[in-house]
């Protein structure tokens, strides 16, 4: 069961992306990267032309959107590292790799000043460019070969153990991520339209409202408190596939009856495998580097060029 739920958050690990890049003609052009050149290209192969893009000069506008920008700089530096590594997994031996097949998010300078705002745009830029630049080069491996680096926002006190294929996933307390924002939500739905969203998600018609909440039990939980299954309404369902029919922001959370209706109490922000970013924040401001960071994260690996 854990190996199918880790596959499907692999599969799920980056969110389609948010770009409106475009260009006009149909040839191929290069851009020569000024600065921090790796000889790894992406391709980003969208519209009517191609463009290649320098590996390094392309994960300025992916760590930009995959991390906030005040986390500190060795937890910024730690999510270059990890953003490099996924891309080197997926890319082997190649030179270069469509954009098209990383499933990124890829934001351009003018979409990372939307994000950011104006009045933080150039230090928020400065500092994501100097975490891509200290770290050029720099993968995580277990056992020679690039880990499927996972990561999250941040998790419900202590990160998921992985399975057999993903060993260098520890199980590892997080305390303080109790303080990320948006660390506990709730969210509330009356029978009925609970009983529509499962019925939904199944494709049938096998819940009414008046078998709530007695329908709802609990199959599995592992030892980070988040959901492995649940069974409702005679069907059974992981963690990850509530989380994503409900809308709820995390695997690790609750169902209950609450004033006639039902409610969902979630913690953390994200899978909760890997790398937790707020946690990465707080460990920064202690003072570890991110080769500390990481290797608290990511267990028997090594880290390095």
């Amino acid at each position: 069961m854990k190996r199918r739920i880790l596959l499907a958050v692999i599969a799920a690990l980056m969110i389609p992306y948010i770009v409106t890049l475009a260009w006009t003609g149909n040839v191929v052009e290069e851009i020569t990267p000024q600065e921090i050149p790796s000889g790894r290209k992406i391709l980003l192969d969208r519209g009517n032309g191609s463009i290649y893009v320098d590996l390094e000069e392309y994960l300025i506008g992916i760590v930009g959107q995959q991390i906030p920008a005040d986390y500190g700089n060795e937890a910024l530096r730690a999510q270059a590292v990890i953003a490099r590594t996924y891309i080197y997994a997926q890319m082997g031996d190649a030179q270069e790799i469509p954009e098209s097949a990383l499933d990124l998010d890829y934001l351009e300078e003018k979409q990372l000043k939307e994000l950011w705002g104006p009045e933080y745009f150039a230090a928020n830029y400065e500092q994501i460019v100097q975490a891509v630049k200290s770290t050029q080069g720099m993968v995580i491996r277990y056992n020679e070969s690039c880990i499927i680096p996972l990561f999250h926002r941040a998790s419900a006190g202590k990160t998921r153990q992985g399975d057999e294929l993903h060993p260098y996933l520890p199980s590892v307390d997080c305390a303080s991520d109790v303080e990320a924002e948006g660390y506990l939500t709730a969210k509330v739905w009356t029978k009925e339209e609970f009983a529509g969203i499962i019925n939904e998600k199944a494709g049938e018609n096998i819940l009414s409202p008046d078998q709530l909440p007695s329908s709802i039990q609990l199959v599995s939980k592992d030892q980070a408190g988040y959901v492995e299954q649940m069974q409702i309404g005679g069907k059974t369902y992981t963690g990850e596939e509530l989380q994503d029919a409900l809308g709820i922001p995390s695997p690790c959370f609750t169902l209950e009856e609450y004033e006639g209706k039902i409610r969902a109490v979630s913690k953390g922000i994200g899978h909760g495998y890997g790398f937790s970013q707020f946690g990465a924040k707080k460990k920064a401001e202690e003072g570890w580097t991110a080769e500390d960071i990481l290797g608290y994260f990511y267990k028997d690996v090594t880290i390095g060029s």
